[in-house]
């Protein structure tokens, strides 16, 4: 799937033509370098590697600085392949964000907010139970029995419990880009996507 690699930039609203106030995330989407051509003889796909935000060469492994110093580029954080471009691209083009128009609709994956160890009330919407009366003592947001005692004698997987939340990969489809600013290779995506500030979000066709 044809697509680009940015970084979210953060939130604001913006006025379409009838008036309505739209909420907006706004992404900073390329410039992207392509840094590899893959090919079916040669590779047995064919796709295009994307490589996006600058890197100290310092931090780059030696294997990685000669990869990029064949595409003619400086080191990159992140690389992505992509696949189902309608152009042809050579080693070392440039792809920005007037892939994309205004109205079109994408898909953006990303790496959401990392919340730490939760209870089941916040990771699972557990109600909780009743009022602080006849004889509850620090049980409102208990998780409550997690099985049977006598059979199985044990947890079953899947079981609901506090745990970790959040920092996973999640993609959001079906979100519409209502602004597209070239000069400052900006989208505006309508609504909210996973991620923090200044965080690598990738935005699929």
């Amino acid at each position: 799937m044809a697509g680009i690699i940015g970084k979210k930039v953060g939130m604001t609203s913006i006025f379409d033509a009838e008036g309505r106030n739209i909420p907006c995330t706004v992404v900073e989407a390329g410039p992207c370098v392509v840094t590899q051509v893959k090919t079916v003889s040669t590779d047995g796909y064919s796709a295009i590697q994307l490589a996006f935000g600058e890197k100290k060469e310092k931090n780059t492994p030696a294997p990685m600085q000669g990869h990029f110093k064949k595409a003619n580029t400086t080191p990159k954080r992140k690389l992505i392949e992509f696949d189902g471009f309608d152009q042809e691209f050579n080693l070392g083009d440039i792809v920005n964000c007037e892939i994309f128009q205004e109205g079109d609709f994408c898909e953006v994956v990303g790496t959401s907010k990392g919340k730490g160890f939760q209870g089941v009330v916040k990771r699972h919407n557990f109600g909780g139970v009743g009022g602080a009366t006849h004889g509850q003592h620090d049980r409102q947001r208990a998780p409550g029995s997690l099985g049977a005692s006598s059979w199985p004698s044990r947890v079953m997987k899947g079981m609901r419990m506090a745990g970790h939340l959040g920092n996973v990969r999640v993609k959001l489809q079906n979100l519409q880009i209502v602004k597209v600013l070239p000069e400052q290779n900006l989208l505006f995506i309508k609504g909210a996507i996973p991620g923090h500030k200044g965080s690598i979000v990738t935005v699929l066709k």
